[in-house]
């Protein structure tokens, strides 16, 4: 038997196959454009990058844009707190208050009909309220990482004031915060000191990684993002098998591979709040049995970078890394000047073009600014 793709997966797939076509008609025009490839495993965090371009480099986010939003806003937050309401049992906790039950149900009710995208009831409102605050719910949200669940949970369920308003409309926090699965390429222009740059986004899950290589072989340089928060989740897909892991075997399958041998990578250590966070109590040797150095941000951090930069097979190929927080905008647009945990070298992400003549692709781009400046060639 086939399977049925729904209308977004079919409009996904008819909008990568056509961004595929343009890839090689384009040929002349992409000589005067910077081409980045934004790469990383499920959930690293890149969908939030190319966000953060719109934020910083665009006008950031429509009156369409935020209409597009709203019920994505609805559906991630009752969809989390559901989550979490179907590990209660799973995990064998008790609600605080067995009058929590029912709560728990209407929920799950709105969710199985497929009613997540739209505004609450009051009714509705109220119960989710109540399960938020409650005892046992509250240990199961602490015990995130032994199941599923969106990391922007806390942020929306706190908010449920907020987003249960009649007159709602999402800010700019919340767009950045959703979570909608990646399908196909995603290409996003924008100019950046007089460049054209062209962000090609492409699912992270396993089945999406077979379209990758085959159009980006002529990149001016790789984006690849990583989850520094994964290192004690599964995947979805695959429950046996550890997020971080995953991670690093598609870093070390991308680093090597004959099409990109000579393509400069830059490392996005993502999500760094929420590493800080669990480091203090969910140990790193959850995934690096061999680890021995303190549950510290910056021991944890230096230990995590070193394992990407370890897969580097070729000697003239640099990895240049900085810890981001893809949620956090100023973090993007201007990283930190001060020395990072992991690496001391880095003073700035940010692309800055070399001289190039006019009309011309640059012969450079440089990442870092000041005398400390690394240059890629293209």
């Amino acid at each position: 038997m086939g399977c049925t793709l729904s209308a977004e997966e079919r409009a996904a797939l008819e909008r990568s196959k056509q961004i595929e076509k343009n890839l090689k008609e384009d040929g002349l025009t992409a000589a005067k454009d910077v081409k980045l490839l934004l790469l990383g495993a499920g959930e690293s965090g890149k969908s939030t990058i190319v966000k953060q371009m719109k934020i910083i480099h665009e006008d950031g986010f429509s009156g369409d844009d935020v209409k597009q939003y709203k019920p994505v806003v609805y559906s991630n937050t009752i969809q989390s707190l559901a989550a979490i309401v179907r590990a209660m049992d799973t995990l064998g906790i008790e609600y605080g208050d067995k009058d929590r039950r029912a709560d728990a149900k209407m929920v799950c009710d709105v969710v199985s009909r497929m009613e997540d995208t739209e505004p609450y009831s009051p009714e509705l409102l109220s119960a989710m309220k109540r399960l938020w605050v409650d005892a046992g719910l509250q240990e199961c949200f602490s015990r995130a990482s032994e199941y599923q669940l969106n990391d922007s949970a806390q942020y929306y369920l706190d908010s449920l004031d907020r987003i249960g308003n009649d007159d709602y409309q999402p800010t700019e926090q919340d767009i950045l915060r959703t979570r909608v699965k990646t399908t196909g390429i995603v290409e996003t222009h924008f100019t950046f000191k007089n460049l054209h740059f062209r962000l090609f986004d492409v699912g992270g899950q396993r089945s999406e990684r077979k379209k990758w290589i085959h159009c980006f072989e002529d990149v001016t340089a790789i984006i690849f993002c990583v989850a520094l928060s994964g290192y004690d989740q599964v995947l979805h897909e695959d429950e046996t098998t550890n997020r971080m892991h995953e991670s690093l075997m598609l870093f070390d399958s991308i680093c090597n591979n004959k099409f990109f041998i000579d393509t400069s990578i830059i490392l996005f250590l993502n999500k760094k709040d929420l590493f800080a966070e669990k480091i203090k109590k969910s140990p790193l040797t959850i995934c690096f049995p061999e680890y021995t150095g303190p549950n510290t941000f910056e021991d944890a951090a230096a230990y995590v970078q070193a394992q990407y930069e370890s897969k580097n097979r070729s000697p003239n190929k640099e990895i240049y890394c900085h810890m981001t927080c893809a949620t956090d905008t100023t973090n993007i647009q201007e990283p930190r000047r001060g020395h990072d945990p992991a690496r001391r070298r880095f003073r700035s992400s940010c692309l800055v073009p070399a001289r190039a003549s006019p009309g011309s692709r640059p012969a450079r781009v440089f990442l870092l600014r000041g005398p400390s400046r690394t240059a890629f060639s293209r």
